[in-house]
């Protein structure tokens, strides 16, 4: 079995280094991962520059662009030496979770697999401290093992995979669930550069979390690891008829 390993936080994290040796414990590992952090540029490709891979000394392969370019590079390069049966991606530190799904370069990783056909998982810690993350690895390694006998994943389905940032020996178990949501507050900073000009940085503010209990964000406070299969289809299939009704067509 041959596996690709991604990530959105580098080639250097150690969160890529870990998930990568859960999972050697079943398969061959081909590591393709940016070059330095690369969080939160969703399903970006880079079209304006060309991209330099760099084979590292140990073996992995670094890149100077998104998540999605290194998984689109690692399959049409090729940067691996036999097509991938699966992507694994992450572990991102930090969570991805709800509408992070949508900005997440961890989550886009796994998502570029599933458009080229390939399954795809995202793994993430939603925790800040990273000391935890280590602990991880043997459930980290169950997890794949499982994944990878799976018979009849769906086309165009990804699994999205929270571990909760608590010590592992402290995980109450395994939830599959949906996306929670969550509303950002004050996540825009002014300040002031050296020549008195007004910058911004995005990031940080206060977050509040909505939706049913049984929802990711809240069976991860609970500790558990949330489980929660996404796919590509963005269609509102209950508003097809709907909007049908609208009569949108153009006259004459």
């Amino acid at each position: 079995m041959q596996i690709l390993v991604a990530n959105d936080d580098g080639i250097l994290s150690p969160g890529i280094q870990i998930l990568a040796e859960a999972c050697r414990a079943v398969a061959d590992v081909t590591v393709v991962a940016p070059d330095r952090e690369q969080s939160a540029q969703s399903h970006a490709l880079t079209m304006t520059r060309p991209l330099r891979p760099v084979r590292r000394p140990d073996g992995t392969w670094q890149v100077d662009g998104t998540p999605t370019d290194c998984v689109l590079l690692a399959l049409e390069a090729p940067l691996v030496p036999a097509r991938p049966d699966f992507v694994f991606s992450g572990i991102n530190h930090g969570p991805n979770m709800g509408e992070d799904t949508l900005y997440s370069g961890t989550v886009s990783a796994a998502m570029e697999a599933v458009v080229c056909g390939i399954p795809g998982v995202a793994f993430s810690f939603a925790g800040r401290r990273d000391d935890l993350m280590a602990g991880y690895l043997p459930l980290v390694t169950q997890l794949v093992a499982r994944i990878v006998r799976l018979e009849g994943m769906p086309a165009n389905t990804l699994l999205n995979i929270n571990l909760p940032g608590i010590p592992a020996d402290e995980v109450k178990g395994v939830r599959v669930v949906p996306l929670g949501s969550r509303f950002f507050q004050n996540s825009v900073m002014k300040q002031q550069d050296p020549w008195g000009r007004d910058v911004f940085w995005i990031g940080g503010g206060t977050i509040t979390w909505t939706g049913e209990t049984d929802t990711d964000h809240a069976v991860v406070r609970e500790g558990y690891v949330a489980v929660t299969p996404l796919h590509l289809d963005l269609t509102n299939h209950a508003l097809l008829d709907t909007v049908r009704d609208w009569a949108l067509a153009l006259e004459g």
